[in-house]
């Protein structure tokens, strides 16, 4: 069993979440770390490699960031973000990238199932959250997607660099204007926050991944680390680079 770090930060500024997230990824002396996390405001992510203009919902959304792992643009609003920072030697890490995806999303699939939700592997389906052109991340779904209702309701991103990984993932627990019709948790548990749902969620995470989870925060060099990195991730030469 490995022992991880379980960071909490719930209704943080989006310049923070992002800039949090890069310092663990660059720190090499920190602890494995499991993070829970929420924004405030509500806030359009991008993909790293998205453009700006190929993404119609973010002229209309209230705060827009980029993030430093890839994959289509998520409105973090009535959700639960989190992130898993660690050397790419953890046991969890092992393999094939697909495989790793595949093992996060089975322990989410565990707490799910705890709010009767019966969530599966996309596998060759075709779902009816698919939408072309708008470069959402709940419009479009791979193979290792986790789905539910014939949507997809979870969408995860890694980054992988000298040796570290960052594996972002956001569980809807609502939809938002900009989604729409997509796989959501509240159909099932009306009134589920990111806060009411965190104790299941860490409990797949220690059952079903053989971590130990120990509450902590970011030590002091993180925290410089995050409020020198955050601001890029919100500077709008950053946010609208082609």
């Amino acid at each position: 069993m490995s022992t991880w770090r379980l960071i909490t930060t719930w209704n943080a500024q989006p310049a923070f979440n992002m800039g949090l997230d890069e310092a663990l990824l660059e720190s090499h002396g920190s602890p494995p770390t499991l993070r829970f996390y929420s924004w405030k405001p509500a806030t359009l992510s991008l993909g790293y490699f998205q453009r700006f203009d190929d993404v119609p919902a973010a002229r209309e959304a209230r705060s827009v960031v980029r993030r430093i792992t890839g994959g289509g643009a998520i409105h973090h609003h009535r959700e639960l973000t989190f992130s898993l920072v660690c050397d790419a030697a953890e046991p969890l890490y092992a393999g094939s990238i697909g495989e790793s995806y595949e093992r996060v999303h089975q322990a989410i699939a565990v707490a799910l199932r705890g709010l009767g939700i019966e969530p599966v592997l996309r596998g060759e389906r075709r779902l009816a959250s698919e939408r072309q052109d708008t470069g959402m991340c709940f419009h479009h779904s791979s193979a290792l997607d986790l789905v539910w209702d014939e949507r997809k309701g979870v969408g995860s991103a890694q980054r992988r660099t000298h040796g570290r990984v960052l594996h972002h993932g956001s569980i809807k627990l609502g939809t938002t204007a900009l989604e729409g019709d997509i796989a959501t948790c509240e159909r099932y548990a009306r009134g589920l926050s990111p806060e009411s749902f965190a104790p299941a969620l860490r409990s797949a995470f220690e059952s079903q991944l053989g971590l130990r989870l120990e509450s902590g925060v970011p030590d002091a060099l993180e925290r410089a680390r995050a409020k020198e990195l955050g601001p890029r991730f919100v500077d709008p030469a950053f946010v609208r680079r082609r």
